[in-house]
Parts: C-alpha cells; structure tokens; sequence
C-alpha cells in the first residue's frame, strides 16, 4: 500500500463526543446533520462572554466504575471509554504485552483537576487536597490508564500538539508499528476542559464563536458568516495493527492507515502557515504513495475562525486541488481540542468503509475566497478510495493522516 513499507491496519474504534457515547451513535448523527452544541447554563458560566460548548453526549462518570471514575480526571475518564469500544471493536487482540503500545494526546489532559484541586487548596485547606491529584492532572495521564487498562508494554506515549494531538498520536502509532516496535497500538486523542478559565481564555484571544442565537448554528466552518469555533470535550481512539498480525487473526478491517505528514511551522504561536500546512499535505501522501488527484475525500480542520479556514482552504488547494469532496464535522461537534484530530481519523475511516461523506452543517453561504467543494445540504454516497483527515493546532503543529479503503 505505501512504497514498500509495512502496511498497518484499522481494526478498531472507539469514540465519546457531544454527538454520542460510541462510535455507531456519533456516526450516525454526524451522517444526520445533528448538532452537540448546547447552552452552558453552570453558574460559573453566567459571567462569560461565551456561554455555548459541545459537553459529551454520554457522560462517562456513568460508564465507568464509580469508584474508578472519581480517580480520574474527566479527560482521562473519556479515553479510557473510548479505549474500551476500540479494543472491543477490533476483538481484542492477542498481543504480546511487549508487543502493544498505546498513544494518547491531550492538549491540556488533567487542566481541570489542576484548577479544582487549587481552589479547594485556597478554601479548605491542604488536607482537603485529593491524595489522586497528581495522577488525575499529568497530561500523560489517559496513555497510562488506558496502557494500564488493556495491558501494553511497549510504551505509553503523550504527544501534547494543542490540537493535533490526536492526529499526531496517530501518526505515531504508525510509525512505532513501522519501526517494528510493537504490532499493534492504541492511539488517539481526549480533551476535556470546558470551564470558566480555558472558555475566558479563548475568548480573550478572540478564537471563540460570539453567534447570537441557537447554539446548533454558532460553529460554521467555511461560511461567510463564522466567526470563531465552539469548545467541546470528547475522545476518540483507533487500534491500529501491522497488516500481517490482523490478517493472522482473521481481523476485520476498517481501513488502511497508509501515510502521515507532521511538520511545525516555527513561525507563529497562534496564527497559522501555510507553506507548514501544504508540507504535511504533501508528506503524508508521499508517504501514502498517493498524489492530490487519487485524493476523494478531506476530512478539513476547518475550526470556523475567519482567518483559519481560509488558510487551510489554500493550503488544501495547492496540495491536493479542489476536486476533492470535503467536509468540516466540527460544524457538528464543536472543536474537541485534543481529541480533534482522532475523531476525524474516525470519520474519514467510516467515509471510506460507507462510501458517504457527511455534510458541513450551517454552511448558508460559503466563503468566495474558499475554492473548495464542500459538501452541504446532505451526505454525499459514493465509492472513496483515499481520505485525508487535517489537524493544525497552536504552537504551528500539522499533522495530516492519509487513509485508504480496505476494499
């Protein structure tokens, strides 16, 4: 599949998001233009200039052991559920310990124990500190309970990209089982920091959705009307595995992971580069062994910021063309952070198992300096052969992943 290198596998996946607490259910709502963005109506949010996120449809507290869940921060609590789906989805394989190695990114992990436990610190005192605190905020934190759920050895691993973590985990994953480090891995994203401090943070630097109105239509990427994304929370994690070992066991496959692209601009902490963006493009399907005409479907970054989409529109033009079918499923689910880039590893995977392309919700009028086909309106069926799934995040981090059809 890739210029002679080990062909690796999609086995498994597994997903919590605002859209539902699994896979099955946050496809399915994705393919029926359904929206996770809600209203906040904490008291801690009465005073924000943003008021809106996208929380996890399933919360995963009730998931989980009681018990188990109270050591664990939100964030970790949401790759371990994704963990479990995924590893149940590939049919748990039979792995060698030394063997299976998992990789997880965050963008901020354990952020919201650190800020509870500080302000329980200054109200109550040093003994009312949790004993669990340290664990709960290390952003390694999900890589480690979910290496120590399904049992890996060969590593457990914590790329902290902003918001291509996710997809830099991924991309990790390909090359530990490439480098014949391990045979199979867990690998993907979580975030979970919806709260006062990174909401007015955000919205301090003006990277927040300020729409007046319904929730479901603030987040509009590509449209002429956008004007910032909408925070979610979620996870999203796929088992990937060295062609050969899947093919031993009788695995179903959901797709080929066949190339990755992961540069960093050194140019800007915030604002994105274009030249960064084409140069993952191009690295990944290099690698892939594909050109921009082979490409059928783009799963874009696509925040819904003014000046994000159309940098990532030009970037795509020149690296690829504008035949390609894209779409922007944070229309949908907000902007998972962390968890962004795997989620829609998830989704460009399920295109090309389905052969349909969600469509970009709120997309009413898209933006003329966007040259892109962006699929609207309604889901686009039809065979896919080569997916692309973009994650850029701040810090100048790209990351783009290059997925292929079992068929």
């Amino acid at each position: 599949m890739s210029l002679g290198r080990t062909d690796v596998v999609v086995t498994g996946m597994g997903a919590t998001t605002p859209l539902g607490g699994d896979v099955p259910s946050t496809w399915a709502a994705l393919l029926a233009g359904e929206s996770g963005i809600g209203p906040l109506t904490d008291p801690w949010a009465a005073d924000l200039p943003v008021r809106i996120a996208g929380r996890m449809k399933v919360c995963p507290e009730t998931v989980l052991d009681r018990v188990r869940a109270r050591r664990l921060d939100r964030c970790q609590q949401a790759a371990l559920v994704a963990a479990r789906e995924a590893w149940r989805d590939a049919g748990a394989p039979a792995v060698e310990p030394e063997r299976f190695a998992v990789v997880v990114g965050t963008g901020m992990g354990g952020a919201m124990t650190m800020l509870a436990q500080h302000d329980l610190l200054a109200e109550s005192g040093v003994r009312r500190v949790s004993p669990h605190t340290v664990p709960m905020l290390m952003p390694n934190g999900p890589a480690a309970q979910v290496s120590m759920e399904l049992g890996a050895r060969a590593g457990a691993y914590t790329p902290v990209s902003a918001c291509a973590s996710g997809s830099e985990a991924i991309a990790y994953g390909l090359d530990l089982i490439r480098l014949g480090r391990a045979d199979v891995v867990v690998a993907g994203g979580a975030e979970a920091t919806i709260g006062a401090l990174p909401i007015a943070g955000f919205a301090q630097a003006r990277a927040l959705s300020t729409h007046d109105g319904d929730p479901a239509t603030a987040s509009r990427p590509f449209d002429v009307t956008r004007n910032g994304f909408v925070m979610s929370e979620g996870a999203a994690l796929v088992v990937l595995e060295r062609a050969e070992f899947a093919a031993a066991r009788g695995a179903f496959v959901h797709a080929y992971l066949a190339g990755a692209g992961v540069t960093s601009d050194a140019n800007h902490i915030t604002a994105g580069y274009g030249p960064g963006q084409v140069r993952a493009l191009r690295l990944a399907m290099a690698e892939a062994g594909v050109t921009g005409a082979d490409v059928d479907h783009i799963q874009a970054h696509a925040t819904s910021t003014p000046a994000g989409d159309v940098l990532e529109a030009a970037s795509i033009t020149e690296a690829i063309g504008t035949h390609a079918a894209v779409t922007a499923i944070k229309s949908m689910l907000g902007h998972l952070c962390g968890g962004a880039g795997a989620i829609a590893a998830v989704a460009a995977v399920s295109a090309l198992r389905d052969g349909v392309v969600p469509a970009t919700i709120n997309l009413d009028s898209q933006d003329p300096d966007i040259d892109l086909d962006v699929v609207a309106k309604e889901p686009r069926v039809g065979p896919l052969n080569v997916a692309v799934a973009n994650a850029f995040g701040f810090g100048g981090h790209n990351a783009t992943l290059v997925f292929t059809s079992a068929d």
